[in-house]
């Protein structure tokens, strides 16, 4: 499936221009992950942006379907954005590497409106541990592979505290999405604090 990957990077390098950065990460039984780092410094946003390569190259299965069908199913990969320069989140590389593994080590479907908890930070010192999986879309537009493969979406990810993930289990990701909007909480500030959750 090395072509599909072909296709999401040069989709990705449409939108988000070149990258500046790429680390490569293997898991025993999985395939590679790749991690893309892109620089926006137009207009002085100083905003940097992770995208997985390698999560598309085969489709994410129900993990109560008695046989992965080798072609059919949702395709995916993860962007994160955040602000350049006010954390060490080049750290992150891994962890996104992880985040898009985990159809294949784990058998889940992501989705816009799951959430993905790493266990530890998404990098160090961050104060965040899980992403909330946004809608796609927005920042780069999905890629329509022949028929039957179903299009690959570029999910963009949104980190929570743990009390924003907290609150989102018990009250869903429509009702934390718009309490971040309500607070005009800027989801790439990567020292953020919580929003008020009360």
């Amino acid at each position: 499936m090395g072509e599909i990957l072909d296709l999401v990077e040069a989709r990705l390098r449409t939108a988000l221009g070149e990258p500046d950065a790429r680390a490569a990460v293997t898991f025993l039984g999985t395939d590679r992950f790749e991690v893309l780092r892109f620089l926006d410094s137009q207009g002085g946003s100083g905003v940097v942006r992770y995208a997985t390569l390698g999560m598309s190259a085969q489709p994410m299965t129900d993990p109560s379907a008695l046989l992965a069908d080798p072609l059919k199913g949702p395709r995916a990969e993860l962007v994160l954005s955040m602000r350049a320069g006010l954390a060490d989140t080049d750290q992150v590389l891994r962890p996104m590497a992880v985040l898009a593994a985990s159809p294949q080590v784990e058998g889940v479907v992501v989705a816009p409106g799951s959430s993905l908890d790493l266990g530890e930070p998404l990098w160090p010192g961050a104060p965040f541990s899980s992403v909330l999986v946004g809608e796609p879309g927005g920042l780069v537009a999905d890629l329509e592979l022949d028929a039957p493969l179903e299009p690959v979406r570029f999910l963009p990810l949104l980190p929570m505290t743990p009390n924003e993930a907290a609150w989102k289990r018990v009250r869903g990701a429509r009702e934390l999405e718009e309490r971040w909007l309500a607070r005009g909480t800027d989801l790439r500030d990567p020292l953020r604090a919580s929003v008020p959750l009360d």
